[in-house]
């Protein structure tokens, strides 16, 4: 599990905690949760009111959680690109990995997305994006 810094303005909201690092990277720490629609779209709001209705570059640490229904995963598609222009997720599980890669396979993101299984290799390739 990540350490979140002390030294950081955190904002809190239903699916994880998230951060400002000091690349202007988004960091996440996703909370263990069933992500439905309705606290997708909680969830979007508050991306947008931290970033200031701005897309932002991503790094999400991933924790295990039940997999969301077809309608929560389709509008996450189409909202992606409105609040991310691009997402980091590291996954310490290789079982993680490989599903993520999976769904990407069969439903090409709208933005560019990579996983990884460190944070230094995961923030290189995001700062591209920034």
């Amino acid at each position: 599990m990540k350490q979140i810094p002390e030294n950081v303005e955190r904002f809190e909201g239903e699916l994880g905690t998230y951060w400002f690092d000091e690349n202007g990277i988004l960091c996440s720490v996703s909370n263990k949760i069933l992500r439905t629609l309705d606290n997708v779209k909680s969830n979007i709001n508050l991306i947008k009111k931290i970033s200031n209705n701005t897309p932002v570059c991503i790094l999400v640490y991933l924790s295990r959680s039940p997999q969301p229904d077809k309608q929560t995963r389709d509008f996450v598609a189409q909202q992606l690109s409105s609040i991310y222009k691009a997402m980091a997720i590291v996954s310490n599980s290789s079982l993680g990995s490989f599903v993520i890669n999976f769904i990407f396979k069969f439903q090409k993101p709208s933005i560019p997305m990579r996983t990884f299984s460190n944070e230094e290799d995961a923030k290189e390739w995001l700062k591209q994006y920034l």
